[in-house]
């Protein structure tokens, strides 16, 4: 008897382990997803070199990141940093505050750590393989496989969030993706549904579809190149798709920062613990279980005698795994005073915060306050 489409039992058709893929479905999808990457494709500067360092600086920057926030910052860095040696010449300061903004900061200090091993250790002949990629600090496998699937055209499957969504989605699979039995289901299908014979344009296709066609909020599915194989789609379940297992851990931090200034010169420290935004700039700060009341803050620091002129606090600024509460307390005082808290302080031009790398939080109060000029 034949069915209609809609009359097809779609869920047992389409999956059943990632080893049961038929090789018609296969096919479809690899043409599908190519032919609409070719009609589709965003002008992308990285995607016009086959250079491996100019490839990795992309992946790098794109990490948990949106192209068109990543998109100024790689012009940036490409302007500033046109070869490895050049990025691993350059201060660490330098660099971190060339990625001032883009959160994650462990980043670009894996960045310069790399390039200065590459550099050093490997002539500056940036790895094209993805054997000796996966050595390189920052670089995991789907980085490694990214890069050397583009540069040298080995067939290695790409993993990301925009692949995660559609296969989970195009065999309607309900394992979570963030879990040990998920990624490894994940890493089986992806391999299974490599195009082999496109390997560079596949990877580049599939990653660019989940990022503008299957999107994660209201996928344009009616006008899908795949909504007829889809079983998501199929049975209308699209938006379930992919399942993650939720987290219960969320630590909230208060950290209420003292912006002390004296006569135009502010008071800033550098972090240096193994914690978040580790070397960035911040004022001198007090950690605790709430903000302190001004009352508390003249207590904590056993100093009579400041002005504090305002009380501002800031969005909550979310992280992975913990939620930030910034207060600043503006204090003015008529000299440079020896705070127990500021020990280790360095009295800045309120102009010149602006060649300090901040957290994003304290960058986007700077320049609102207009303490310092725009970055």
């Amino acid at each position: 008897m034949n069915l209609s489409f809609w009359e097809m039992d779609w869920p047992n058709f389409f999956f059943v382990s990632p080893s049961k893929t038929n090789i018609l479905q296969k096919s479809t999808f690899q043409s599908s997803i190519l032919a609409w990457y070719y009609r589709h494709r965003r002008d992308l500067p990285w995607r016009k070199s086959n250079d491996p360092y100019i490839i990795w600086l992309s992946e790098i920057i794109l990490q948990q990141t949106r192209v068109n926030q990543g998109l100024p910052y790689f012009e940036k860095f490409v302007k500033n940093y046109p070869r490895v040696q050049d990025l691993a010449k350059a201060k660490e300061d330098k660099v971190l505050k060339d990625w001032e903004g883009l959160g994650y900061y462990s980043r670009a200090r894996n960045l310069h750590a790399t390039a200065k091993h590459v550099s050093e250790n490997l002539n500056g002949d940036f790895p094209r393989k993805y054997d000796e990629l996966i050595k390189l600090k920052g670089v995991g496998s789907y980085t490694a496989a990214a890069i050397s699937s583009f540069v040298a055209g080995e067939p290695r499957a790409v993993l990301d969030g925009n692949v995660f969504r559609v296969l989970s989605r195009y065999f309607a699979i309900g394992t979570p993706i963030n879990t040990t039995a998920g990624k490894k289901e994940f890493e089986q299908l992806a391999k299974e549904m490599l195009d082999v014979n496109s390997v560079a344009d596949y990877n580049q296709a599939i990653m660019e579809f989940g990022a503008v066609q299957c999107t994660p909020k209201s996928p344009n599915c009616q006008n899908c190149v795949l909504n007829e194989s889809c079983a998501a789609f199929a049975k209308g379940q699209v938006a379930d798709f992919p399942v993650k297992e939720k987290k219960k851990y969320d630590r909230q931090r208060y950290l209420t920062y003292l912006l002390i200034n004296s006569g135009g010169e502010i008071a800033v420290q550098q972090r240096v613990e193994k914690d978040i935004w580790r070397q960035l700039f911040q004022f001198p700060l007090i950690e605790g279980d709430a903000h302190l009341n001004p009352d508390e803050i003249i207590e904590s620091i056993k100093q009579q005698g400041l002005l504090i002129k305002e009380v501002v606090d800031l969005k909550p600024h979310k992280l992975s795994h913990q939620t930030i509460h910034c207060r600043i307390v503006l204090i003015d005082v008529q000299r440079k005073l020896k705070l127990s808290i500021a020990e280790d302080a360095q009295w800045v031009a309120k102009e010149k915060l602006v060649d300090y790398a901040f957290p994003k939080p304290l960058r986007a109060y700077l320049d609102r306050k207009q303490l310092t000029l725009p970055h």
